[in-house]
């Protein structure tokens, strides 16, 4: 009998700022629920580039591939901290950007953590006991299962397990 089950390899993605350089970070899991990653990669960019109002995507997008680069094979799905829409008219945010780079191959979902100027967009998420929702919008999946998705995600608390572990790891706090 042929195995039914399929193996994913979800790589959640977050980037952190020093004042010289970057610190990409990804956390591989193989199941939605699961509760501890499969692998934990980091990259150090010492070479990014200024922030520029409402093109953040060109400073952290070399980030992602650089952390992207070091996976044995590309992932099924990407989780960014972020958005891949920044408005409900097609405009591109870091996750769409990535998902053209990817050559619209993988999936990304994003997830971030505070509202963006115009997010009627977006999914509200609100995880565990908390009021304050998560953001999500996506591409390359339809919305309800992103939603669905990051509903799965291990945790308790607002923010899934997996991704509090990436944005610690992209700040340098193992």
């Amino acid at each position: 009998m042929a195995n039914t089950t399929q193996t994913h390899t979800i790589a959640c993605i977050d980037v952190g700022y020093t004042d010289s350089a970057a610190r990409a970070a990804c956390v591989v899991i193989d199941d939605w629920r699961a509760s501890s990653p499969v692998a934990e990669l980091v990259a150090m960019i010492h070479e990014v580039k200024e922030y520029q109002p409402g093109e953040f995507y060109r400073r952290e997008l070399p980030c992602i591939q650089a952390v992207l680069a070091k996976l044995d094979r590309p992932p099924t799905f990407i989780v960014v901290d972020g958005y891949v829409w920044l408005d409900g008219n097609g405009r591109p945010g870091l996750g769409a950007h990535l998902y053209e780079t990817l050559g619209r191959k993988i999936p990304v979902i994003g997830v971030a953590k505070n509202p963006f100027k115009d997010t009627d967009h977006v999914t509200e998420l609100r995880r565990g006991t908390s009021d304050r929702p998560l953001y999500v919008t996506a591409v390359g999946i339809p919305i309800a299962q992103a939603v669905l998705n990051i509903v799965a995600m291990h945790g308790p608390h607002r923010l899934p397990t997996i991704l509090r572990r990436v944005d610690q790891l992209s700040r340098g706090n193992e």
